[in-house]
C-alpha cells in the first residue's frame, strides 16, 4: 500500500539529519530524559516542512498526493486531512455554507462544535429534534417528517447540518431525507464523526457520501487506527463554495500542523485500502460478533441493540441486569482497568475495534459485577419539538441565578455532559423544568459536565432580559 506522507517522513529520520529548525526538541535530541522512551521514535517523525515534506495549506508534493489517494477510496470530489480534528471540520462547512443571519437547520443531538461554528458564522439555527430508540433511550435521527414540516415553516433555510451516525452507531438511511433538503435547495452537512471505517461496506452502514450529501467530516482518530485530533473532509458536488471552503480551514487549522497526525492519516487510509485488498472483512466482523457474545454471557450484563435502525458493529452497548445504572456500571468495569466511551443513566458504550485484543479480562469483569451493589436508575430527559434559539440577546448582560430560579430564563452558556459532547442545554435555548431536573441527576452521579464553575453550586448563568430588570 502507498503511504506517500509517511514514507517520506521515515525516509527523512532515516538519514539522522541534522535539525537546525522548529520544533525545539530537534528530531528529539533534545527532550525530558524521563519521558524520552516514550517519545523518543514518534519525535522522529514530528518535523515542519522542510523541502520533500509539503505543506499542508499548500500541497504539491506527498501530502497532495496522499489526499489524493484518500479521494479515491472515498469516491469524493475532494478530499482534505485535518489537524484540528472534526472540529475545525464542522467549523469550516458551516462557516462555507451560511453567511450572518442565514438560518440552518440542526440535529437536536449534535456535537458542541457545530453549535459553535454557527455563532462564529453569525447564522441562525433551527433546531430539529431526534428520534428516541425507545429501548436505549438516546435520540437518534431526525425523521423525514419532521425535516419536511420543519422546511415549510422555514422555506428559507440555507443549509442542514446532520449527525450520522450518532455516537451510539445508530445510522438511518438518509437517501430521501437529503434527496428532499437538496430539492428545497438546502446545502447537506454531515458530522459522520464515527463512520470513518463506513467505507469498508459488508455489515457496517454506507457512508453519508453514498446518500448524496454535499460535505463530510469524519474523525478517523475514533474508528480508524489515526492518531488523536486527525480527521478528514470529503467533498461533493457544486453546491458548497469549495474554494472559500479550502480558504476556511486553512485559516481555522494551525499554521504549524502536526506531521505525526497528518503521516497517521495517510497509515490509517492505507490500513483500510489493506482490509479491502486482503478481504478480511468477513473475519473482523466474526471477531467482532464473538466478543460481543463474551460480554452478553456475563453475569448480570447485556448487550443492548438497537430497536430498528443500522448499528454499527464497532459500538457495543451493555447494561447491567442487576439494577445498577451505567454510571455505576462503568465504575465497576473502572475497578478491574477497563475503561469504557461512555456512560449514561441507563448504560455503558464500549467503543471495538478493527483488531481485537484477546486478553479482555472477562473473569475479573464477571466477579466485579457479582460484587456490585445497585441504585435507584433515574429517568432521562427527552423533548420531542423543533425549537428556534433566542439569538436577540446573546449580547445582553448576563448573571448566576440557582437552579430553581433558571427555569424560563434563556441560557448564557451551553451545559455539556461530556463524552459524548451533546449539549443538554444550548446558549440562546430557553430552559426548561426537566433539564434542570436531568442536570441534577448527572451531578449527582459525578458526570463530567463542561460549564462554568458555578454549577458546583448549583448555579446557572442565564440572560438578563428587559421583563427581569
Amino acid at each position: 500500500m502507498k503511504t506517500p506522507l509517511y514514507t517520506a517522513l521515515a525516509q527523512h529520520a532515516e538519514k539522522k539529519p541534522y535539525s537546525f529548525h522548529v520544533p525545539g526538541h530537534h528530531n528529539g535530541d533534545v527532550f525530558f530524559d524521563e519521558a524520552r522512551s516514550h517519545y523518543a521514535s514518534i519525535l522522529q517523525l514530528d518535523v515542519t516542512e522542510l523541502e520533500g515534506l509539503d505543506d499542508l495549506h499548500h500541497p504539491t508534493g506527498v501530502i497532495q498526493e496522499a489526499e489524493h489517494l484518500l479521494t479515491k477510496l472515498y469516491d469524493s470530489d475532494q478530499s482534505f486531512f485535518l489537524v484540528n480534528g472534526t472540529t475545525v471540520g464542522n467549523l469550516a462547512m458551516v462557516m462555507t455554507a451560511c453567511r450572518t443571519g442565514d438560518e440552518i437547520f440542526v440535529q437536536r443531538n449534535c456535537h458542541k462544535s457545530v453549535f459553535h461554528a454557527i455563532e462564529l458564522a453569525g447564522a441562525t439555527p433551527i433546531l430539529i429534534d431526534a428520534e428516541i430508540d425507545p429501548h436505549l433511550h438516546v435520540p437518534t435521527h431526525v425523521a423525514e417528517d419532521t425535516v419536511r414540516k420543519a422546511i415549510a415553516k422555514h422555506p428559507h433555510c440555507r443549509a442542514i447540518i446532520l449527525t450520522y451516525p450518532n455516537y451510539y452507531g445508530h445510522a438511518a438511511d438518509l437517501l430521501k431525507l437529503i434527496h428532499m433538503c437538496h430539492e428545497a435547495g438546502m446545502i447537506v452537512l454531515v458530522d459522520e464523526a464515527h463512520g470513518a471505517h463506513f467505507v469498508l461496506g459488508g455489515g457496517f452502514p454506507p457512508s453519508a457520501l453514498s446518500y448524496g450529501a454535499d460535505v463530510v467530516v469524519q474523525s478517523a482518530h475514533k474508528t480508524l487506527p489515526a492518531m488523536t485530533m486527525g480527521s478528514y473532509l470529503h467533498l461533493q458536488g457544486d453546491r458548497i463554495d469549495a474554494k472559500r471552503l479550502k480558504i476556511l480551514l486553512t485559516m481555522l487549522q494551525s499554521s504549524s500542523p502536526s506531521y505525526p497526525i497528518m503521516a497517521s492519516l495517510d497509515v490509517a487510509r492505507a490500513y483500510v485500502e489493506e482490509i479491502k485488498e486482503k478481504g478480511t472483512l468477513d473475519v473482523i466482523m466474526k471477531e467482532l460478533t464473538e466478543l460481543k457474545d463474551q460480554f452478553n454471557r456475563l453475569t448480570h450484563l447485556e448487550v443492548v441493540e438497537p430497536e430498528s435502525l443500522h448499528s454499527d458493529p464497532l459500538k457495543c452497548v451493555i447494561r447491567s441486569t442487576k439494577g445498577l445504572t451505567g454510571y455505576e456500571l462503568k465504575q465497576v468495569l473502572e475497578s478491574v482497568d477497563v475503561h469504557p466511551e461512555l456512560a449514561d443513566e441507563h448504560q455503558v458504550l464500549l467503543v471495538l475495534s478493527l483488531e481485537q485484543r484477546k486478553d479482555v479480562p472477562f473473569k475479573q469483569i464477571d466477579q466485579a459485577l457479582k460484587q456490585s451493589d445497585s441504585l435507584l436508575k433515574g429517568k432521562k430527559y427527552i423533548r420531542n419539538e423543533t425549537v428556534s434559539l433566542e439569538t436577540d440577546i446573546l449580547n445582553q448582560d448576563i448573571e448566576a441565578v440557582p437552579f430553581e430560579q433558571a427555569t424560563g430564563r434563556v441560557s448564557a452558556e451551553s451545559i455539556i455532559p461530556y463524552p459524548p459532547g451533546i449539549p443538554l442545554m444550548i446558549k440562546g435555548e430557553r430552559i426548561e423544568k426537566e433539564q434542570i431536573e436531568a442536570l441534577s441527576r448527572l451531578l449527582g452521579h459525578e458526570v463530567h459536565i463542561q460549564a462554568s464553575q458555578v454549577i458546583h453550586q448549583r448555579k446557572l448563568y442565564v440572560y438578563i432580559e428587559e421583563e427581569t430588570l
